[in-house]
């Protein structure tokens, strides 16, 4: 029987009502309501005794944000930030309906549960217990709701901080998602708490040739040779090559099973289903994500296109890029679609220890472990403005459970108790930082 309405916890409640909002991104500027997404936000922080501020910099692309005042005004505010878009789901591929919201096998499942209208609640939901309780986080919050993150955040976070840096003003560091989950690794559990991001780079190879019929000997086929080129590129073996967060993450990996850091891919592989999100942070990654060419079947077409998701460890980009040149060859051509930065900081400071000891008093025991994440959040706009960012959404995890593999995948789904231990670890951070 379904659960009734009254027995949700209210962080179930809101991550499924913003499922239920198809903020399907499409990219290129094709996107589906954020602004009724934004709306529901506002309203919800309205009800709390906030005054929340919309940027729409472009209809439709909507943007919110509230400042939460702190006990200590003296010390730097805090980010908490989501986005509230999510990446297409083909509904013919999913089991439930994506955009349903639907509560079944104790989950909830839809597109955003994971990625990351989950946290997105958290927030909420845990900045309402303190205000419902009459109670002041130690510093300023600053709740931020971004359009466009599954576009890179070219129409969301990256405007928003260009055109409205003051929303942001006294803050040195902001937290968000893809961290603070568990993994287990040899049967025993540990937590990911990100801080660091490869560089991101979409690039499009473009093959020219010569136009013909389809019935010819033509050698000058642009689709044979963008074919080679991105055969090469996608099989190519990037060679492990470690920052000092993956470091970190290999020691810390090492001392929870007891597997030799020599090999990273081999004590990478302890982590189970978290193994290949783990092994994507050891190296360059270059994934070929779509094809283009040829309008009629017996009509040869001079031009072949690719797009290529790449994704270089931080400061490496330039040399990533040359060596991709290097693998296609002279003959085809690299353009640049979008690019942005790699994030690394420090595994250390304040904010760091509150949030390991937030994860300690509710889970006591088990270890944090730093990492970097293979792919990219609003942190990086962000961290225009000087701003040290986190990935920090706390979620204990079964150990059966997939977790990074429903990162746009199908059949997203996120365990209701674990959506509960967040939000609880989440409001003890803001109560005690």
């Amino acid at each position: 029987m379904p659960t009734p309405e009254t027995d949700l916890p209210e962080v179930v409640r809101i991550a499924r009502d913003l499922i239920r909002f198809d903020t399907t991104n499409h990219g290129g500027g094709r996107a589906t309501g954020e602004r009724e997404a934004a709306e529901y936000v506002g309203a919800y922080l309205e009800s709390l005794g906030l005054t929340p501020q919309h940027y729409e910099p472009i209809p439709r692309r909507t943007n919110v944000m509230a400042r939460v005042e702190g006990r200590d005004r003296t010390k730097p505010a805090l980010i908490l930030h989501g986005h509230l878009d999510v990446v297409p789901a083909i509904a013919d591929d999913w089991s439930v309906d994506p955009f349903g919201g639907e509560i079944r096998d104790g989950m909830l499942w839809g597109r955003g549960a994971v990625d990351m209208k989950d946290m997105d609640a958290m927030i909420l939901t845990s900045v309402a217990d303190i205000l419902r309780a009459g109670e002041q986080p130690e510093r300023d919050l600053i709740l931020t709701f971004f359009a466009d993150e599954e576009n890179g955040g070219v129409e969301g976070s990256a405007l928003v901080v260009r055109d409205r840096p003051e929303w942001f003003a006294g803050a040195t560091e902001a937290v968000s998602e893809v961290g603070g989950y568990s993994i287990t690794a040899d049967g025993r559990r540990a937590y990911l708490l990100q801080v660091g991001e490869k560089a991101l780079a979409w690039i499009k190879l473009v093959a020219r040739g010569r136009a013909g019929h389809g019935s010819r000997h033509h050698p000058d086929n642009a689709v044979t040779r963008l074919a080679e080129a991105v055969a090469a590129l996608g099989r190519t073996a990037w060679p492990i090559s470690l920052t000092g967060t993956t470091r970190e993450l290999l020691d810390g990996l090492a001392a929870l099973t007891g597997v030799s850091a020599d090999d990273p891919d081999v004590l990478a592989e302890t982590t189970g289903a978290a193994s290949g999100f783990i092994r994507s942070t050891l190296r360059t990654t270059t994934n070929p994500t779509g094809l283009t060419a040829g309008y009629k079947h017996n009509v040869i077409p001079d031009r072949a296109e690719a797009l290529i998701d790449v994704r270089a460890l931080p400061g490496t980009e330039a040399a990533v890029l040359a060596e991709i040149q290097a693998i296609v060859g002279d003959d085809v051509e690299i353009e640049v679609v979008h690019q942005d930065i790699g994030l690394e900081v420090p595994f250390a400071g304040d904010l760091v220890d509150a949030m390991v000891a937030a994860l300690g008093r509710h889970d006591p025991g088990v270890p944090v472990i730093p990492y970097l994440m293979g792919g990219g959040t609003d942190n990086k706009a962000l961290s225009t403005l000087g701003i040290a960012g986190y990935g920090f959404a706390p979620l204990r995890l079964p150990a059966e459970l997939d977790f990074t593999g429903m990162f746009h995948g199908v059949d997203e789904r996120v365990p209701l108790d674990a959506l509960v231990f967040g939000q609880q670890v989440l409001t003890d951070l803001i109560r005690s930082y």
